[in-house]
């Protein structure tokens, strides 16, 4: 029963899902989505938002795109489910083949559909030990995989994401993240010691990173450690997989990430800003490690979901349209020029760092430790005059931007200036 014309206020809902709810599913906002366009919503009693958070990095097409929006009414006339498994449509395959022309992947690619991120790095660690016959993964520290089981286990955070869940599946083990600035030094040692101690490199299925680290703080990877991974994993067997669920689409200035690196992985897996705000995620790989899995090994009931999948053509096509990754360039650029402005006046910024618009702003307190205190008063000032941001960081005291790649540029302006009155409240 829809109780919306009766109960409107975002009190009677708060009341309400506290008591329908459990805590486990975090809530960040006290206020509840009524309508929204491209970067700006509205709660129901009718309050404005500027959208700095995009679903967590899902609305890189911004909120209700027009073409996204009629793609899925068009599919809607057509037919809603079969289960591609048991009845096929064409238009899986044709999203598979234009993603695998656009996958930084050696020689020939293919793709599988799945639902979320968890599910695809899930099945990509399943391909992987497939084809290789090996168990072993390694993963890194601050890394975010999902919540399922298995990929909460490869992923490098414990508090909320594993707390009170375990003992999580064996042969998983973690070393440093060789972020740009960090010591590549520092995780080789570590990676020898692994192989030492805990698991010889040719039992090791996988490696798994995120290009530029999401929940870990925004970090992106250096470079040179791309490299060097690529360079392992080929001495030893080893499929290397780039989990690009949060960074794929656009949001770092080109489609994929792994662009910016010189590397190509074995594996990568994509999801959020896929399908413009519906549920699909994929893995892509080299067709020989794809093909891996027996027939029945893959898939799941709603895998490649038929309007999923028509929202991921028109997100494909608002991707090449409307130039999407170049004006995550430019925008990101305008931003990390203007918080370097705001870090000059305010020493407890202490970093600024991104790729394309995949930015993030890193406060201390006055003796340079992390300060969370500090970031959580900048987000809730924001909030109050209607700028929604959101933190990460393994310490929980970094601010990280994921505005629609669409938004207009009054919108932005209009943001900055929210975000400086934010600042000036909570800096001084």
């Amino acid at each position: 029963m829809n109780d919306l014309k009766t109960d409107h206020t975002n009190a009677a809902w708060h009341a309400r899902r506290q008591a329908a709810t459990p805590r486990g599913v975090g809530v960040m906002g006290d206020f509840f989505i009524d309508h929204a366009k491209n970067a700006e919503f509205w709660d129901i009693e009718g309050r404005r938002f500027i959208d700095f958070a995009g679903g967590i990095a899902v609305l890189n097409t911004g909120h209700v795109h027009p073409k996204v929006q009629a793609a899925i009414a068009a599919q809607l006339q057509r037919f809603t489910h079969s289960c591609y498994q048991v009845v096929p449509y064409a238009e899986y395959v044709t999203l598979a083949e234009r993603i695998n022309a656009l996958v930084p992947v050696a020689g020939p690619a293919k793709t599988a559909f799945f639902s979320t991120g968890a599910e695809a790095v899930e099945n990509a660690i399943k391909i992987a030990r497939s084809a290789t016959g090996r168990s072993g993964v390694i993963a890194f520290g601050a890394a975010f995989h999902g919540r399922s089981l298995f990929s909460v286990a490869l992923t490098g955070k414990v508090v909320p994401y594993k707390v009170g869940f375990g003992p999580f599946p064996p042969e998983i083990y973690h070393v440093p993240f060789p972020a740009e600035g960090a010591s590549l030094a520092e995780t080789q040692k570590a990676m020898e010691q692994v192989f030492k101690c805990d698991i010889e490199p040719s039992r090791v299925a996988a490696i798994i990173f995120e290009p530029v680290q999401g929940e870990g703080g925004f970090n992106p990877i250096s470079r040179e450690a791309a490299q060097w991974l690529r360079a392992l994993c080929d001495q030893h067997g080893i499929l290397l997989i780039a989990d690009e669920v949060q960074t794929g689409y656009g949001r770092t200035g080109k489609l994929f990430a792994m662009e910016h690196f010189g590397v190509q992985p074995d594996l990568m897996t994509m999801a959020k800003s896929l399908a413009g705000g519906t549920t699909l995620s994929a893995v892509s790989g080299r067709q020989a490690v794809m093909d891996a899995p027996a027939p029945g090994g893959l898939g799941g009931t709603y895998a490649g979901h038929p309007l999923a999948v028509a929202a991921a053509h028109a997100v494909l096509d608002v991707m090449a349209e409307e130039k999407l990754p170049e004006r995550a360039q430019v925008l990101g650029d305008k931003l990390v020029a203007h918080l370097k402005a705001q870090q000059a006046r305010r020493p407890r910024i202490r970093d600024v760092r991104g790729l394309g618009a995949m930015v993030a702003c890193e406060f201390t307190d006055v003796s340079g430790a992390p300060d969370a205190d500090l970031t959580k008063a900048v987000q809730t000032a924001a909030l109050r005059r209607g700028l929604l941001l959101l933190t990460c960081g393994v310490y929980g005291n970094v601010i990280r931007f994921l505005f629609p790649l669409t938004i207009e540029d009054t919108v932005f302006d209009e943001a900055l200036g929210i975000l400086d009155a934010a600042l000036a409240e909570a800096l001084g």
